[in-house]
C-alpha cells in the first residue's frame, strides 16, 4: 500500500461523511426547527420606528 492508496481511502472517507452531513440536514425530522430558525428575524419585541430616519434622535 502505497501513499495514494491512502490518499484514495481519505477521499471515499470524506466524501461519505459529506454525504452524511448532507443527509442529516436535509431529514425530515429537522423540518420544524429550521422552520423555527427561519422565523426568528421576523420575531421583534416591538415594531420599527417608521417615522423617524436613521440618526434622528427624538428631542
Amino acid at each position: 500500500m502505497d501513499i495514494n492508496d491512502l490518499r484514495s481511502i481519505v477521499t471515499v472517507l470524506m466524501f461519505l461523511a459529506f454525504v452524511g452531513i448532507v443527509w442529516w440536514a436535509y431529514s425530515g425530522r429537522r423540518k420544524d426547527a429550521y422552520e423555527a430558525a427561519a422565523r426568528i428575524p421576523l420575531d421583534d419585541d416591538e415594531p420599527a420606528d417608521i417615522g423617524r430616519g436613521a440618526g434622528q434622535t427624538n428631542h
